[in-house]
């Protein structure tokens, strides 16, 4: 539990960030905390510098959010656009997280809608499975037992996640889809079984045919290719006695340095 003092710090959206970021920056600093152990938790008007600070990292192992608000203007009549003065707009930062998120919310909430729950789970890029608590209102879901099920479940579910399993989630969101390299059709199926594709960072894409002879796997050596077109330098391993026909996707030849 966080207590702030804001008797020398007067109470808008704008400082509760800043609140919340020298939190996370203390836990990191000070206590050798990272994101990745790190679940957040935000009930009510709480939510929203708790979806700030989750937007900012994206390695974090999970968000809750409790009873919480789709924006502050919308609390208070039902509006289906954006405005400039509208505070905590939840609705927009729930797509930047990219960890578990688990949505609580009370049915019978008559401070904060279902609605706003309900908005928030289905725009969360991973959301996790919601807990609408039947009877429930905006401050007594604690009081539900399956209100402490549910928590439990969700964060040991999140303490088995490895940090490695989500790097590698994490990575498969961003990686953009590679075009798979296709030889020349009259030379495919020759290139099939006796050539070797290196792909470098340039534009060049390096095919070398390997020898025919018994002394490849005795005694290699290392050739130093380079592109007659692009002058770009690659290597690749040979026999003494054997000559690489080798040929850059660029059209250029590849000769022995």
């Amino acid at each position: 539990m966080i207590i702030l003092d804001m008797e020398h710090q007067p109470p808008s959206e704008a400082n509760t960030y800043a609140d919340i970021e020298a939190v996370y920056q203390c836990l990191e600093t000070e206590y050798g905390i990272s994101q990745e152990d790190l679940i957040l938790y935000g009930q009510s008007v709480g939510s929203g510098p708790t979806l700030h600070l989750a937007a900012r990292l994206p390695r974090l192992r999970g968000v809750i959010l409790h009873s919480a608000i789709l924006s502050g203007l919308r609390v208070v009549c039902h509006v289906n656009f954006n405005f400039c003065f509208d505070i905590y707009k939840n609705i927009n930062k729930i797509k930047k997280v990219k960890c578990p998120v688990l949505v609580i919310h009370g049915t019978e909430d008559d401070v904060v809608n279902w609605l706003h729950g309900n908005g928030l789970y289905k725009l969360a890029r991973e959301p996790y499975e919601p807990l609408w608590i039947k009877g429930g209102g905006h401050c007594n879901l604690e009081l539900y037992p399956d209100y402490i099920r549910h928590l439990c479940k969700f964060i040991r579910e999140m303490e088995s996640i490895t940090t490695a399993a989500r790097l590698k989630k994490i990575r498969q969101t961003l990686d953009l889809p590679k075009k798979p390299y296709k030889p020349n059709a009259a030379n495919a199926a020759a290139a099939a079984a006796t050539t070797t594709t290196f792909t470098t960072n340039c534009c060049c894409r390096l095919r070398c045919k390997k020898p025919n002879c018994s002394c490849w796997s005795i005694r290699p050596r290392c050739l130093t290719l380079r592109c007659f077109s692009c002058s770009n330098f690659f290597r690749n391993c040979c026999c003494c006695c054997c000559h690489c026909r080798c040929r850059c996707c660029c059209g250029g030849d590849a000769r022995r340095e």
